[in-house]
């Protein structure tokens, strides 16, 4: 993501808005709606349905299904409401405009529809019209701050250069309103030709916000557009020292330093409003807005329907709502010259494994590796999914080589080494195993899953039991609420004998996990080891309710019949160790 997490914090704590549109509507609400029987093809049928696709964040079913409710009842405000929302998500926007043209005359306070009407204004030119809308949406928190700079923009648009920056000026004092409006600031400065106050603004806000790719990258464009390219250099070099390495901020750097000229990051106003619904979708999306950022997105791509960071955002958004397809149908509209291209090629195999089209996803990683050798990541990426899938041996083909590909191991390639040392685990080569993990763990010592990982392994096996304890403890300690990590400390306490802190532990981690098999059948076992036997046999049988594997399956019929006896603890101490199931690196 390219707002930084800080933003996002901010932003999350102004979401309230995003309920009054977004939050699915009581069903008691449109019992008038009809009073027939569910049947698909009825009004009541077709916006169940509705809801129902729209739960799962299918918007285009779903704003199927509630156009064809609306058909049924066009008078009803409520179904009116959630058809415009669902036409709007799916940027369906000649549907949507009209939606949004009713909406706004039934209910005028409604934001969404004033700020797609401001949009469509806008895009035809009508400046007025344009900054009508947008002042009509000027309601709450958030959706004041995009009013706001939504006006600065059309003012812009309409050569109002110092009204633009006086608009801004007007945002609220708070942290959160400051860092939008000192980066419009500087982007409408730019565009306005007002180079110096640009400058101030940019120097102002990349003080405040270092670590935020998008400042960085528009500080560094605007210095190179004012022949000032040493400040552009040392601007994207100090955000790479503060920041993880990032593509863009890679490329761009190459870029300035082979003496070419990148482009302002907005050139005109239709892309600086573009980035206002870029910025405040993307923040929104990613802090628990996700219908609403879903929406701004769009906005932002209805402006710049090449805008590729929207784009990356929305196929981001679509991948927390588990929509797939959608992910990937946004990742195919982004060029292959891309600096993010690898990357975006990687999330693509991991939304085709997602779908269970395994062979698609090996298959487009393959090609990823063949055109970049000496890349770890596609390397890494394919061995992952092939770990998902218990294909160990073959994960760790890919996992050795991109290994292979590391002069000096860095604290960013733990995770590489962890997975390698789960896939020899796996397949039973200890020793190989243990290396990564102590590789893994010198590189980054406070990381709860090589801890956790280690520390239950050498417990498992009766090794460095003080070591071992230590690090499941941390583990712990780092995050007490891991139901999975609380297992783990607890199972270790009933393999060396410990039966009161064992039931301690394992009750404790059945309370956060109480949907993991594994975790009850644990505490079947601690509560049979005290003499708790009805308890056991209650646990035991809560596991089975809960799809645990087959050979998980045949131990907790045997124990719930006959009780735990020395044949049993035997083939519980040879399954699966939780170890691996808590694991998603």
């Amino acid at each position: 993501m390219i707002i930084s997490r800080t933003l996002r914090r901010l932003a999350g704590k102004y979401l309230l808005f995003v309920a009054i549109f977004a939050a699915p509507v009581a069903y008691a609400e449109v019992i008038s709606a009809g009073n027939g029987d569910a049947d698909p093809g009825t009004l009541l049928g077709n916006y169940l349905s509705g809801r129902v696709a729209r739960g799962s964040h299918d918007t285009v079913a779903a704003a199927d299904f509630y156009s064809k409710a609306l058909a049924g009842d066009p008078e009803n405000e409520l179904i009116l409401k959630q058809t415009f929302l669902l036409e709007t998500a799916s940027a369906h926007w000649g549907r949507a405009i009209e939606l949004a043209k009713v909406l706004v005359n039934v209910e005028p306070s409604d934001r969404v529809a004033q700020f797609l009407l401001g949009l469509d204004a806008f895009k035809r030119g009508d400046y007025k019209d344009a900054e009508k809308y947008f002042t009509a949406g000027r309601q709450g928190p958030i959706a004041d701050l995009t009013s706001t700079l939504a006006r600065a923009w059309v003012q812009e648009a309409a050569g109002k250069h110092s009204e633009a920056i006086a608009t801004l000026d007007s945002l609220s004092n708070a942290d959160w309103a400051q860092y939008y409006q000192r980066y419009h600031r500087a982007l409408i400065a730019d565009v306005a030709g007002r180079h110096q106050l640009a400058r101030e603004a940019y120097t102002e806000a990349f003080k405040r916000n270092p670590t935020t790719l998008r400042v960085a990258d528009a500080f560094a464009r605007h210095a190179i557009n004012a022949n000032d390219r040493e400040l552009a250099v040392a601007t994207i070099k100090t955000h790479m020292a503060k920041a993880a390495p990032h593509p863009l901020s890679e490329a761009l750097l190459e870029q300035i330093e082979n003496g070419e000229n990148p482009s302002l990051i907005v050139a005109n106003a239709t892309a600086g409003l573009a980035e206002v619904f870029y910025g405040i979708g993307d923040a929104l999306a990613g802090e628990g807005g996700l219908d609403m950022g879903i929406i701004f997105l769009q906005f932002a791509l209805y402006l710049e329907p090449d805008f590729m960071l929207a784009h990356i955002a929305l196929a981001e958004a679509y991948e927390v709502a588990k929509k797939y397809d959608a992910q990937i149908a946004t990742f195919d509209r982004i060029p292959e010259d891309s600096p993010l291209w690898i990357n975006i090629q990687i999330q693509k195999g991991f939304a085709l494994n997602a779908l269970e089209r395994v062979d698609e996803s090996q298959a487009l990683l393959e090609a990823l590796i063949a055109k970049n050798p000496d890349d770890i990541r596609p390397l890494d990426a394919l061995g992952n999914v092939l770990r998902a899938h218990e294909r160990y041996d073959e994960a760790l083909k890919y996992y050795s080589r991109a290994v292979d590909l590391i002069d000096e191991p860095t604290k960013g390639n733990w995770a590489l080494y962890y997975s390698r040392g789960v896939s020899n685990e796996r397949l039973k080569d200890w020793p190989a195993a243990e290396a990564d993990f102590e590789q893994a763990l010198e590189l980054a010592p406070d990381e709860s899953l090589i801890l956790n990982y280690l520390g239950y392994s050498w417990v498992d096996q009766g090794l460095n039991l003080d070591q071992a304890m230590d690090y499941i403890r941390k583990a712990v300690k780092l995050k007490p609420d891991d139901g999975y990590y609380v297992d783990s400390l607890g199972w270790a306490y009933y393999r060396l004998g410990n039966m009161p802190e064992a039931v301690e532990q394992l009750e404790r981690a059945v309370e956060l996990r109480p949907d993991d098999p594994i975790i009850n059948d644990h505490l079947g076992d601690a509560y049979w080891r005290i003499g708790r036997k009805l308890e056991a046999k209650y646990q035991w049988e809560q596991s089975l309710t809960l799809k645990p594997e087959d050979d998980l399956v045949v131990l907790l019929k045997e124990k719930i019949v006959s009780g735990l006896k020395e044949s049993a603890e035997t083939k519980a101490a040879d399954r699966t160790t939780h170890a691996d199931q808590k694991t998603s690196q």
